[in-house]
């Protein structure tokens, strides 16, 4: 634990999570072995050696009630303010959370997914295995991201995507049924024009 670490009623750490200063934990929480809370964020600024100067990462981490966390994830400090996890919210094992992201209440994340920064997650969405969110975002509350989909857009409520760029559900299903007759499509599509050359003739 670090300095200025509140943890709140019932929690549970296993072994080799890390808590660093200033995080807060709130009452009823799970974090599995190896996660870190509040580790630096990824902030560098470009300097015109074409080095990168460090960004002072003087934010906190805050975890809400009844958030259990899966093993070795990292949810980072927020540059300014907080990082948010919000209550009720169950994110799965190697999930990386940027700085200054908000999760919201009863959201769940699979395995290997990563957040990036400054993005903000509504509540009751459900983001699958290895998809990726760029930053500044806003996914609104019940949207729903397949496993390896990478988001590069706002989502409204509700919406359901998938694929890389991801684009809309159903639309993605069309157009994968519809890739899969491609060779027989472009099959008949041969066997008109030469339809179309015999008659063209006949047509002058």
């Amino acid at each position: 634990m670090g300095d200025n670490v509140t943890i709140g009623n019932n929690v549970t750490l296993h072994p080799g999570v890390k808590v660093l200063h200033s995080c807060q934990i709130g009452n009823n929480v799970t974090i599995h072995a190896g996660t870190v809370i509040g580790s630096d964020g990824f902030g560098f600024a470009p300097q015109a050696d074409g080095s990168f100067s460090k960004v002072p990462q003087i934010g906190n981490v805050i975890v809400e009630d009844d958030v259990e966390i899966g093993a070795n994830s990292t949810i980072d400090r927020a540059t300014i303010g907080s990082t948010i996890i919000r209550k009720g919210a169950k994110l799965d094992n190697l999930i990386q959370i940027a700085h200054n992201v908000e999760i919201g209440s009863s959201t769940v994340v699979a395995a290997q997914a990563g957040i990036s920064g400054s993005t903000k997650i509504g509540k009751g969405v459900m983001i699958g295995g290895q998809a990726g969110i760029v930053g500044h975002l806003q996914i609104g509350d019940g949207a729903k991201i397949n496993a390896q989909s990478g988001v590069s857009k706002n989502l409204e409520p509700g919406k359901a995507v998938t694929g890389s760029p991801a684009h809309e559900y159903t639309s993605a299903l069309r157009s994968q049924a519809l890739s899969r007759k491609l060779p027989d499509l472009e099959k008949r599509i041969k066997e008109l024009e030469q339809v179309i050359l015999q008659l063209k003739p006949a047509v002058e």
